[in-house]
């Protein structure tokens, strides 16, 4: 992995130490610490300081395929191929629960706060006092076998599930309510978490799989695997296309304040100035 300067391109920082491909990374709330994911089924934080990797979580069978950091970081959740999401405790380096075990690959996973109406469930045991912020959260899950599901953080119990008719890859929320799904097909499903029966809506820009969701001000951003990475208003009558990857798919987009940056197949790093929109 790389840390960049991005006003001028320049490497700050490698950060050396992952065996095989280096499948998500992120940053901590502080700007200081990097939490990364690879396909050696380990998770591993780093400090940006001086590219140190002081904790090395293992206990995943399979690659890492997202990550989440659970309020200031204390705890992040991990997903991976072995089709589980678990816990961790940063300070302990240990793994504090199998948050979901759904036997199939967990591509991607969101960590929102749950509306009030929502039944979250009691825990079966009283959780442990290394478990910081996971109360009131709910964990969202995009599961290879074409389900999206919805877990209560701390008491481990399904809260929804919604079946699409193809792999989910993607997944993020847009409120307390409202969440999204991006499926291999290149669908994109907005739910209202208290009633998932029926999409609120279903955006399908092209046929190529949806890669990455985040949300943008009254809207989404969104990343396909035919190169396109567009904004939807929430009006959707205003979509902005953010143009220059050529067929390869993108990979993952990123928001910034005012700037997006997005990541490609063809190995550039594409920044976009959002201060117009």
């Amino acid at each position: 992995m790389k840390i960049w300067q991005t006003n001028n391109g320049e490497t700050r920082r490698v950060l050396e130490g992952h065996i095989y491909d280096v499948n998500c990374c992120m940053f901590f709330p502080s700007g200081m610490v990097v939490l990364s994911g690879g396909m050696d089924a380990q998770v591993k934080i780093w400090s940006v300081e001086d590219a140190s990797c002081p904790v090395t979580f293992r206990g995943h069978k399979a690659g890492i395929l997202d990550l989440a950091v659970v309020d200031r970081g204390r705890n992040v959740v991990s997903c991976s191929r072995d089709g589980t999401a678990r816990l961790w405790d940063c300070g302990k380096s240990a793994c504090l629960a199998v948050v979901a075990d759904c036997g199939a690959a967990i591509n991607g996973i969101s960590i929102g706060v749950a509306d009030n109406a929502i039944d979250l469930g009691k825990p079966e045991t009283t959780p442990s006092d290394r478990e910081v912020g996971t109360e009131g959260k709910l964990l969202l899950l995009a599961r290879e076998d074409k389900k999206l599901e919805a877990v209560s953080l701390q008491s481990r119990q399904s809260v929804f599930t919604f079946d699409g008719a193809d792999a989910f890859n993607c997944c993020t929320f847009l409120s307390s309510v409202n969440v999204l799904g991006g499926s291999q097909d290149g669908n994109i499903y907005q739910l209202d978490v208290r009633n998932t029966k029926v999409p609120v809506q279903t955006v399908s820009k092209s046929g190529a799989p949806v890669l990455s969701l985040a949300p943008f001000r009254e809207g989404f951003i969104a990343s396909q695997g035919d190169g396109t990475c567009f904004i939807l208003q929430q009006d959707l009558d205003h979509i902005v296309e953010l143009t220059d990857p050529d067929c390869d798919p993108v990979y993952k987009v990123a928001l910034s304040d005012k700037l997006a940056y997005t990541c490609c197949r063809d190995g550039i790093i594409r920044k976009y100035q959002l201060a117009d929109l």
